[in-house]
């Protein structure tokens, strides 16, 4: 059922790209952060007796907190190149795609990290454990618990919370 919240369409889409580029802000932090421990480890000694299984799950996870970086960022880009010609609709729909694609980057490069970190202090075994781990906390917070959520789900009829 259509959210009716008295908007006029325009108010619409203008409250949803705000409130798109404010849910970027929170992701932003964390890939900020992610992305400035992961430049600042190659320049430690340790990371130059890392073997080479190690040096590749680390330049992964580079990768995927620079892809996460992007994807994130790119909607606030477009808002500002696109600002007031009408391409709100559009930024909503493909920011919404990419912001997806950049949490998975995100949550992908959080798991590899600590994967990476359970191998060096502890071994293979608790990377293993670790990345599952890991891997689960975020697919299920992130992905599993909010389809389960949504409306379409609901089995009866009755609403349960507040309107839609």
């Amino acid at each position: 059922m259509p959210e009716h919240t008295g908007e006029t369409r325009n108010e619409q889409l203008t409250r949803n790209v705000a409130e798109l580029l404010q849910e970027l802000r929170v992701a932003q932090a964390g890939v900020q952060i992610l992305f400035g421990f992961l430049l600042s480890v190659v320049f430690t000694d340790r990371f130059h007796d890392a073997s080479g299984f190690e040096k590749s799950l680390h330049l992964a996870a580079v990768m995927l907190a620079v892809a996460s970086t992007a994807l994130l960022t790119a909607p606030a880009a477009w808002h500002r190149l696109l600002f007031r010609t009408g391409s709100r609709e559009r930024i909503l729909t493909v920011g919404n795609r990419l912001v997806l694609v950049g949490l998975v980057c995100l949550a992908l490069a959080i798991t590899s990290t600590v994967s990476l970190i359970a191998k060096v202090v502890y071994g293979e075994i608790a990377m293993g454990i670790v990345g599952v781990l890991s891997a689960l906390i975020f697919g299920g917070l992130w992905f599993v618990i909010p389809i389960r959520l949504h409306p379409d789900n609901d089995d009866d009829t009755q609403p349960t919370g507040p309107p839609k």
